[in-house]
């Protein structure tokens, strides 16, 4: 996952502002499982849009 695409998630799911002041440390564990879920979920999309 590419850094642009994790900032892009924080900002998303509302949490950059942590990220920007502790960085990725600071973020909860909760935090972190949604961003992947996202990520997840975006990646799915593109892919069942590729195969139709």
């Amino acid at each position: 996952m590419s850094e642009q695409f994790k900032y892009e998630l924080a900002k998303d799911l509302g949490f950059y502002e942590t990220v920007e002041k502790e960085g990725w440390g600071g973020i909860r564990t909760k935090d972190a499982g949604n961003m992947v879920k996202r990520a997840i979920q975006i990646a799915e999309n593109a892919a069942s849009k590729g195969y139709k």
